[in-house]
């Protein structure tokens, strides 16, 4: 079927069952981020590919409500499919509510899959439309009746990882976890988010591309642990060790039973990261405690030993870095190289190193307007072919058995303008500006956000996503709950977060600029005016300086560029060849 003949199908369907509107989230049972081949219900329906949507459909209009990181990817995937682009004014928000609520008239019927849409999600459509007469059914999956071919659930390997890896036990962590339900004299708790299950169990595996975790629901039932998943991902030694550590297993697919079948007086649940269809699950004499994971800020904030060994896995990615920015720059002239050749090659030279198990995301390859699209993803009709002009951006990670790693930088494949100079130096001084920030302990993501933009600011540019997120260890590479975005989010930033820093600035149609470091929280001091903070530098790969106008740096940011230049040539030359060290100490050169 085509995008259309889909469109016409489902509207057809709700007509049967008198549905006046069907909502589509783009996520899965465990609220994810990055979704199962089954989960991908907003590609199959219609075509965009963006990782933040939700599409509406009711008889006269269907529409992607998604944010400024995808609206030139939406106009592009969304021609000849019946779907239009809704421009979301807030990221994250349900705008769509309010629009159905002006759009459908009293007694109208509003239905999604309670199976794809947060508990918060689902809220936020209720209280938009409940109170003006509107129905609400959170039990509907249209899709299924439809999608003939649609993948099975993933059954890719699991396994554990020892302590050696993570620095902590499962017994250890599950001991935090019950100490805190104790304390707020709670009975039971569901863990839906992958990775927050991941980080409790000591887990790994396969299920999600570029996460290395396993689909499975934990249920914490006074002093009961039990882990809904499918064993057979398991060696018999990992079950028997899940089991010393006091985890029972059970079946995947009985998770919903289990909470249909509480019998506790009350339990904890994460609405952001519990699916609607979990939630209506719990019995009605159970109360609903709703609050943040436990283990959520707990697994943000790294151990000695995850940050060490991050800090080898940042060696190795930034080795792989330098030989990919040196093939770059000798084959570009032979006119062959395109954004998808320079993807897989970057994700062949990561694959050389030790420990190395997947890309953390799909390579952002963006050369000259392609840069200027955030979240851009080369398809067989996009893409480029290499020039030697023009700007080339790279975003890319990778997942190593000791971290997870996530960087963007630009360089000039030939002579840059002085617009393209200037665009960079700014987006340079905000990365600069972010990185040496010294702040009082109980500072707000969206505190560092502000101090990163202000050199943009006072050139008035700026740009439309935000200005970092947190990293998992050999996890997830957005992770939560502290983020540097301008929403006034309540989380402090604490040490031991990993977090990233970049800016960027993006003029559509011509290119992109981004310059992306992910950074440590450490204690800096304490004093009489009270404790203070600032950042370690993690990623280590040089920063071009042919695209700097050094006449826009203050004297601070010429030297921390050539101190963090010759940092990463110190860190880095002793694993190249001398040829490839040669290379790199041309390139981390002082610009002064």
């Amino acid at each position: 079927m085509t995008h259309l003949e889909k469109l016409a199908a489902i509207r057809l369907k709700m007509s049967e069952r008198g549905i006046d509107g069907y909502i589509i989230p783009s996520s899965d049972p465990h609220i994810s981020e990055y979704l199962p081949e089954r989960y991908k219900c907003i590609a199959w329906t219609s075509g965009f590919t963006g990782s933040a949507g939700t599409l509406v459909i009711t008889q006269d209009f269907a529409g992607l409500w998604t944010d400024s990181r995808y609206f030139v990817q939406a106009n592009e995937q969304l021609a000849g499919t019946g779907f239009e682009l809704v421009k979301l004014k807030v990221q994250g928000v349900a705008e769509y509510a309010t629009w159905l609520a002006k759009t459908l008239p009293k007694g109208s019927t509003v239905a999604f899959d309670g199976n794809l849409a947060s508990v918060a999600v689902a809220q936020s459509v209720k209280e938009n439309l409940l109170p003006l007469g509107v129905v609400v059914d959170g039990h509907v999956d249209l899709l299924e009746e439809l999608w003939n071919d649609r993948p099975a659930l993933p059954q890719q390997p699991a396994y554990l990882l020892d302590e050696k890896a993570t620095g902590e036990s499962t017994s250890s962590k599950l001991g935090k976890i019950h100490a805190q339900l104790k304390e707020k004299h709670v009975q039971a708790h569901l863990i839906s988010s992958l990775d927050d299950l991941s980080w409790v169990l000591n887990i790994r595996g396969g299920d999600v591309k570029c996460n290395p975790v396993v689909l499975g629901f934990l249920l914490i039932e006074g002093a009961n642990n039990t882990l809904f998943i499918d064993a057979e991902k398991l060696s018999e030694q990992d079950r028997t060790s899940l089991q010393a550590s006091q985890v029972s297993l059970a079946p995947y697919e009985e998770a919903t039973e289990a909470i249909r079948s509480l019998q506790v007086d009350n339990i904890l649940l994460d609405t952001k990261r519990t699916c609607f269809a979990m939630y209506d699950a719990v019995p009605t004499a159970v109360k609903i405690v709703e609050g943040m994971n436990p283990s959520t800020l707990l697994k943000a904030v790294k151990n000695s030993v995850e940050i060490e060994h991050t800090r080898h896995a940042m060696i190795k990615d930034g080795v792989a870095m330098t030989k990919f920015f040196k093939w770059i720059e000798e084959e570009v002239p032979h006119g062959k190289l395109t954004e998808i050749a320079i993807a897989d090659k970057l994700q062949a030279i990561r694959a050389e190193g030790e420990g190395f198990v997947d890309i953390s995301f799909d390579t952002i390859a963006g050369y000259l307007e392609h840069g200027a699209l955030p979240h851009y993803k080369a398809t067989e009709e996009s893409n480029a072919k290499l020039k030697a002009e023009g700007l080339l951006l790279v975003d890319s990670g990778g997942q190593y058995r000791d971290g997870t790693t996530d960087i963007t930088r630009v360089v000039s494949l030939g002579t840059p303008t002085a617009e393209e100079k200037a665009d960079y130096t700014f987006v340079l001084k905000g990365t600069i500006e972010g990185s040496m920030a010294v702040f009082p302990k109980g500072t707000r993501g969206y505190q560092i956000d502000a101090i990163t933009r202000r050199p943009l600011w006072e050139t008035l540019r700026n740009y439309g996503h935000g200005t970092g997120h947190g990293v998992g260890f050999f996890l997830n590479v957005h992770e939560g709950p502290h983020v540097f975005n301008p929403s006034a989010i309540d989380i402090a930033i604490e040490e031991g977060m990993i977090t990233s820093i970049e800016p960027g600035l993006y003029r559509e149609g011509q290119y992109g600029i981004r310059i992306e470091n992910l950074v440590l929280s450490k204690t800096l001091e304490s004093n009489q005016f009270g404790e203070f903070m600032d950042f370690e530098t993690l990623t280590i790969c040089y920063i071009a300086t042919d695209l700097v106008d050094k006449q826009l740096l203050d004297q601070k940011h010429i030297d921390w560029l050539n101190n963090y230049n010759a940092w990463v040539f110190e860190k880095l030359s002793s694993h190249l060849t001398a040829d490839e060290a040669a290379w790199l100490k041309e390139k981390t050169k002082s610009i002064a």
